[in-house]
């Protein structure tokens, strides 16, 4: 038995009027530099996604050719040098800071030190992918939202969508021979695999490619030279695409990278990042005896059930820019009267992370989105029992039983 008490003291409710409030205490006229920083990174994003990185040929696609000019244009704004071409622009991306003189982003919307171009992998960075979601209609966020909209409709039920779900987020990368191991299941493969596509050539080095095996996703040597396999590789001469590898974890070389493919960018940067921290999160509850049910229409969204006449809800983020984050949240959708927003350890512990989330809300969402850690989950949650709120519990009971993970179904 769980009980969840109501928190104390009047809240504002979610809704229409709430929302609009949010969105105008966060409101903030942007620099013409923070515009540029933004639509750089649209274009660096689309580029990415539309053809190969290693040449930039004429006629530039029209979004870069804007995104050019609008460049050059800020230089001569400033009395600056501006860039030549599209791969000098992109090199710009690469070691430009979001603090340089071309942009001077403010540090509550972005980190200082942030780059649009991985300087490692030369591929686009996590903020990159987090900027080109700082958008009315979602960017690349949403995308993966519709994706995974898509892909729930198709599969007709709860327990389906569950398991294609949790087969996209531990399967970034699948090559031709995963399909002949033990418990592969042709139910699930026939649903998903149209959200797959073949390695891109970006991805290549030497006829070969690197998957991580800390988080299963593509990796890339400074340099573009395949390591010696057995000798180890300083941290600051491999990227993989978390950018957080753990220290002397390892990569998988992938020797006919043409029987492999990846999934679509927009669900590796925003389903496989988020996955393990969201099991985490899901685990803690389950052993704490809180019951809870995903929410539509969101990513790593669920609502905690029997919470009387509040509505608390969970979400999962795995994104580096606190900023951003916190703008996420408050230009989406009407929040619940409480949400517990969990984030993996390593990024809450980052230095002012939280301070930072929390300074970039507006006042009225600032008690009402809590952020937290699997770990502190179900602690936060429980918080207001012993501050000495006087909600009933309810009796939970368990859950249905689900099919078991390597069954097919029809």
């Amino acid at each position: 038995m769980f009980g969840v008490a109501r928190c104390r003291g009047s809240r504002v409710r979610a809704g229409k009027a709430g929302h609009k409030s949010a969105q105008a205490d966060t409101g903030e006229a942007r620099s013409a530099g923070t515009e540029l920083f933004c639509e750089l990174a649209r274009m660096v994003a689309a580029l990415a996604e539309s053809q190969s990185l290693r040449s930039f040929t004429l006629p530039y696609p029209g979004f870069a050719q804007r995104a050019l000019d609008r460049t050059v244009t800020r230089c001569l704004d400033i009395g600056e040098a501006p860039p030549r071409s599209l791969p000098e622009l992109w090199e710009w991306c690469r070691s430009r800071t979001a603090d340089d003189r071309l942009f001077q982003v403010p540090a509550s919307f972005v980190t200082p030190d942030a780059t649009l171009v991985h300087p490692v992998g030369l591929m686009p960075t996590r903020t990159c992918l987090e900027l080109a979601s700082h958008r009315p209609n979602g960017g690349v966020a949403t995308e993966a939202r519709t994706l995974l909209d898509d892909l729930e409709a198709r599969c007709g039920s709860t327990e389906r969508y569950r398991r294609c779900r949790r087969f996209l987020a531990c399967h970034p990368v699948v090559h031709q021979e995963d399909r002949r191991a033990p418990g592969w299941s042709k139910a699930v493969w026939s649903r998903v695999k149209e959200l797959y596509r073949p390695l891109p050539e970006s991805l290549l080095v030497d006829g070969v490619s690197l998957r991580c095996l800390s988080c299963g996703l593509p990796a890339l040597p400074s340099g573009r030279t395949v390591p010696v396999p057995g000798q180890p590789v300083a941290d600051d001469q491999m990227w993989c695409e978390a950018e957080d590898r753990p220290r002397g974890d390892g990569f998988e070389l992938i020797r006919d990278p043409e029987l492999a493919l990846v999934l679509r960018r927009s669900l590796r940067a925003f389903l496989v990042l988020p996955h393990r921290v969201e099991e985490a999160a899901l685990n803690e509850l389950d052993g704490a005896g809180i019951d809870y049910e995903a929410v539509s229409g969101r990513l790593s969204a669920y609502r905690l059930r029997d919470t009387g006449s509040e509505t608390l809800d969970v979400q999962v983020y795995d994104r580096l820019q606190p900023g951003l984050l916190a703008a996420h949240l408050t230009n989406g959708a009407p929040l619940a009267d409480h949400t517990f927003i969990v984030v993996p350890q390593r990024l809450a512990e980052r230095d002012r992370y939280r301070e930072n989330f929390t300074a970039a809300l507006p006042a009225l969402l600032r008690e009402r989105l809590v952020l937290t850690t699997p770990a502190d989950l179900v602690h936060r949650i429980e918080e207001p029992i012993a501050e000495g709120d006087d909600a009933g519990t309810a009796d939970r009971g368990n859950p249905e039983p689900t099919q078991e993970e390597g069954k097919d179904d029809a």
